[in-house]
């Protein structure tokens, strides 16, 4: 974040306000409960926050700090970096706009202003550790509510590796997963800005809800594809898995094995069909697949139903 928001150009004289501004506007109390004096006033106690040049890494620059006094949300003194942060973190907004976030990712795009609130006030008393406020979130009532139940869009991130991990593929090269992410809007730790993505139903248009059907549909049928000579079992020898060349070993990698992954399930189709939804969609289809389908096709359908983007 210095170097994202100029804050290496911030000195005493010469306050650069992008840091201060973003820190209460995106990352502590949210728009409405600061005023541009607060962000003035705030810019100068992050005087002197830099970098090394060598190294990147952070270095308090004591000649370039402001040592005046400053006004920071009524409460004034010869505040630093530090000291803002501290008045930022006592004022009850925050634990709400960190708690609304976690919401909106876990729960619902609409927070409960109320339950909202209930479970702030967790997160302040535990003096900001995220665990007990997660623990209070996802054993709440309004976790669980029907309501609330496939109203959330899942990330690219959220689609691939939740999809990896259903089909139970564990690749040693994440680079294809990665390269994937970046074609459906997420390149990984390479946000457009400072906010992030901004998430929901702009995940999804038709470019890429096509692209995220592609995705799906290649990993099914990875398993069709011929398997490398050097992977072929051959009588007295194992398969040499050294000589694979990298395009290869990717292939091998995100073969999806169905005949393992369907012994999981029990025999009988009327049992494996219910089973195969619960465990592959947040709610019921919208189309529900033929029930005289083959156990891949009735998998392909369920992952290729529009339910299957939602979480």
């Amino acid at each position: 974040m210095v170097i994202y928001l100029d804050n290496v150009s911030n000195r005493k004289g010469e306050p650069n306000e992008n840091f201060a501004r973003e820190v209460m506007e995106l990352f502590t109390l949210g728009e409405g409960h600061y005023s541009e004096q607060d962000v003035r006033e705030a810019a100068r106690a992050f005087t002197g926050w830099s970098l090394d040049r060598h190294h990147g890494e952070f270095r308090f620059r004591p000649r370039l700090h402001d040592y005046g006094e400053k006004t920071v949300l009524g409460h004034r003194g010869d505040f630093d970096g530090d000291d803002v942060l501290d008045i930022l973190l006592d004022q009850p907004a925050t634990a709400e706009f960190i708690t609304a976030k976690l919401w909106r990712e876990f729960i619902s795009p609409t927070p409960d202003p109320r339950a909202a609130k209930r479970l702030a006030a967790v997160f302040r008393a535990s003096h900001y550790e995220i665990k007990p406020l997660l623990r209070a979130m996802l054993t709440s009532d309004a976790f669980y509510a029907p309501q609330n139940r496939a109203v959330l869009v899942k990330s690219p991130v959220d689609l691939i590796v939740g999809t990896l991990r259903l089909l139970d593929m564990h690749p040693d090269d994440l680079r294809p997963a990665a390269f994937v992410g970046r074609n459906l809007g997420q390149d990984v730790i390479a946000p457009p800005n400072v906010k992030g993505w901004p998430g929901g139903e702009t995940w999804i248009n038709s470019q890429t809800l096509l692209a995220r059907r592609q995705v799906i549909t290649r990993l099914l049928r990875a398993q069709e594809m011929p398997m490398p000579a050097a992977m072929q079992p051959v009588a007295g020898r194992e398969p040499n898995i050294d000589m694979r060349p990298r395009a290869m070993r990717m292939q091998q990698d995100y073969r999806f094995d169905a005949d393992r992954w369907f012994a999981q399930f029990p025999a009988t189709r009327t049992v494996r069909d219910p089973d195969l939804i619960r465990l592959v969609l947040a709610s019921v289809p919208q189309t529900p697949p033929p029930s005289g389908a083959n156990d891949r096709a009735y998998l392909r359908d369920l992952l290729l139903d529009p339910v299957y983007q939602l979480k």
